[in-house]
């Protein structure tokens, strides 16, 4: 039986990390290029009990989308021991699954897996090789924190929920000058919903601000912490500089659980 932390850094793999790859798919030429004209589903399963854990790709032509549960007639299915054994391989480590479907769809798996393997950008030691990769991690990171952590107060953490449930109407910024990528967490008594680009309709209540992506690859990964980057001019904090300092430790968070 999967442990309280396993089962919530599965679903910070299944809701936040999963839904960035349409972000490879629209942004980088390699993958979108692959995928055209492909409709297929792709289950991922961990073994479990009471219940297994899974959810699936579909891929529509060029669309794509995470849908969780079971998927009927799965083209490929990938499938795990253990929660805690899919949480290992989807975090980098040497894990592999039982794949159901590899052979009969073999040219499938191969683009399945290069998909898969993409989202190692997201890994902290992950080095970006060309600007245009920089960019690309800098927006897939920013996208998949502030809809994990939506998703840490959605799945109930003691902390998050007695962080945001005392809050009114308030809005997190993330934003990286002067390329424009942005992601916004909203909190109001309790309840969270994350969005990508900037928010427009109320001033953020914290808006950190990258001065760059060469700044904000620095932060996420953790080679500088934020009060030397703010010090260096890699990093402005607009707003309660209290919130600001809990918003980052959630973060770090984040980043524990998926690694």
């Amino acid at each position: 039986m999967a442990t309280e932390q396993e089962l919530l850094a599965a679903r910070i793999f299944f809701r936040a990390v999963f839904p960035v790859i349409k972000v490879m798919l629209e942004d980088n030429p390699k993958f979108s290029r692959k995928f055209q004209g492909v409709t297929a589903k792709i289950q991922i399963l961990a073994k479990n009990d009471p219940e297994d854990v899974a959810t699936y790709f579909k891929f529509d032509d060029g669309a794509f989308e995470v849908v969780p549960g079971m998927a009927e007639n799965p083209d490929i299915t990938l499938r795990f021991s253990s929660v805690a054994k899919m949480n290992a391989m989807f975090a980098g480590k040497p894990v592999l699954p039982r794949v159901k479907g590899m052979f009969s769809h073999f040219g499938l798996f191969v683009k399945v897996m290069g998909l898969l393997m993409g989202l190692k950008l997201l890994m902290p030691d992950a080095k970006p090789k060309t600007p245009e990769q920089a960019k690309l991690k800098v927006k897939m990171t920013l996208y998949m924190v502030s809809t994990a952590l939506s998703q840490l107060n959605k799945a109930g953490d003691p902390d998050m929920v007695k962080w945001t449930s005392k809050q009114p109407e308030r809005i997190y910024q993330w934003s990286c000058e002067p390329e424009g990528i942005a992601a916004y967490l909203k909190i109001k008594a309790g309840k969270s919903k994350a969005g990508r680009g900037y928010y427009t309709r109320r001033k953020p209540f914290v808006h950190m601000k990258f001065a760059s992506v060469d700044a904000a690859l620095a932060i996420l990964s953790n080679s500088v912490d934020m009060v030397q980057a703010m010090v260096k001019g890699m990093l402005a904090v607009e707003g309660s500089p209290e919130y600001g300092a809990a918003l980052g430790n959630f973060m770090v968070r984040i980043a524990v659980l998926v690694s």
